[in-house]
């Protein structure tokens, strides 16, 4: 339920990732937040970020994390590290009573989100991930053709891929391929939206085994750089996932029911940043003559009132804020952490099937 008199919340930015521009951006466009605070490793750094970015010139620049940490101004933590710096990060923002905004992948492991959640649910704040694409419209009105049991039926296999061909640069260079910084590759970075793409399509249930499929790559430092995976529920649900640093720009999700077929081709950023589509099929089967089908595919449109997703993140999370601000801790959403768990969760069980050997591993 929204606020009689929203509150504006005020987001301070840790470190000045490329993603950070991205977000400082939909801060900017949203209507109940505002930058208030950029730090980085150097005042200059920082300044520079701010002045790029377009955040507000009252806005306090620090040169090193921990003053943006104590200020007390400050609501929300954004925070683009790497994977590696989260539960340091996180957790001593969750201490300070800030509310957590994290890139993805969130951890390097369960057990060390485990300790991120703890901190936060500790200390009353809201916890929330990256993943933008879940925010648009569009996911709502796909899972509304999922839900409907006439239409689609009951869900029973989902194939989703992302994947992009780095430059050289990046496969030398970028921190997503750097094991101290980011250990989990493609894997952790385009492979967390095709487990989370599966994971929404499965309405977040958790499947009972996974297994990596054989021909993974991995860098001379021992970092995925390209892997896929099967997913197995206990009700006979499969789902194959593939992401790679390596290959072309792709990034689609196809649902299959018992009664319809949910496809797209761009879930994660959409072809264009106002409107969004997807195609339905239902009850189809062929002609006569077998020449075409009957019904043909439906395509729907959403996400037309000119609002990005990313900015929609952001408003969601602004607005959970202000709830727990006038109504306390009792407010907080623990339903985003668990997603984010859920996810972290798959992505531990591929790369242990990769470790050894592309066997089935359970999640428990």
């Amino acid at each position: 339920m929204s606020l009689v008199e929203p509150i504006t919340i005020r987001f301070g930015i840790v470190g000045c990732a490329e993603i950070a521009r991205k977000v400082s951006r939909a801060i900017n466009l949203a209507p109940n937040a505002q930058i208030a605070a950029v730090a980085s490793r150097s005042p200059e750094k920082a300044g520079a970020f701010a002045k790029a970015n377009n955040v507000p010139a009252e806005a306090k620049i620090y040169g090193s994390y921990e003053p943006l940490l104590d200020d007390p101004d400050i609501d929300i933590l954004h925070l683009p590290l790497p994977t590696s710096l989260h539960l340091k990060w996180a957790t001593l923002a969750a201490q300070k009573k800030k509310h957590v905004l994290l890139e993805k992948p969130v951890a390097v492991t369960v057990a060390e989100l485990d300790q991120i959640l703890a901190a936060c649910e500790a200390n009353g704040v809201q916890f929330m991930d990256g993943t933008m694409w879940v925010h648009h419209p569009r996911t709502a009105k796909m899972r509304e053709f999922l839900d409907d049991k006439r239409r689609f039926g009951e869900l029973r296999t989902i194939q989703s891929c992302f994947t992009f061909a780095a430059p050289e640069s990046f496969l030398k260079d970028d921190i997503r391929v750097k094991p101290d910084l980011d250990s989990l590759g493609a894997l952790g970075d385009a492979g967390w939206y095709g487990v989370r793409a599966i994971l929404w399509a499965a309405d977040y249930h958790l499947p009972k085994t996974v297994v990596a499929t054989p021909g993974s790559v991995t860098s001379d430092r021992g970092v995925i750089l390209a892997c896929g995976a099967s997913l197995h529920w206990e009700d006979g649900k499969s789902a194959t996932f593939h992401c790679s640093f390596l290959t072309h720009l792709t990034m689609f999700l196809t649902a299959i029911g018992t009664q319809g077929t949910l496809q797209l081709n761009d879930f994660i950023i959409p072809f264009q940043e106002h409107e969004a589509s997807f195609s339905t099929s239902s009850r189809a089967g062929f002609d006569d003559q077998v020449t075409r089908w009957e019904p043909g595919p439906r395509q729907e449109v959403a996400g037309i009132d000119g609002v990005p997703q990313e900015v929609r993140l952001i408003e969601e999370m602004a607005r959970l804020v202000g709830e727990i601000k006038v109504g306390g801790a009792g407010k907080v959403d623990r339903e985003w952490g668990a997603r984010s768990r859920k996810t972290q969760q798959v992505l531990n069980a591929v790369k242990e099937s990769i470790e050894k050997g592309f066997v089935p591993v359970e999640i428990a």
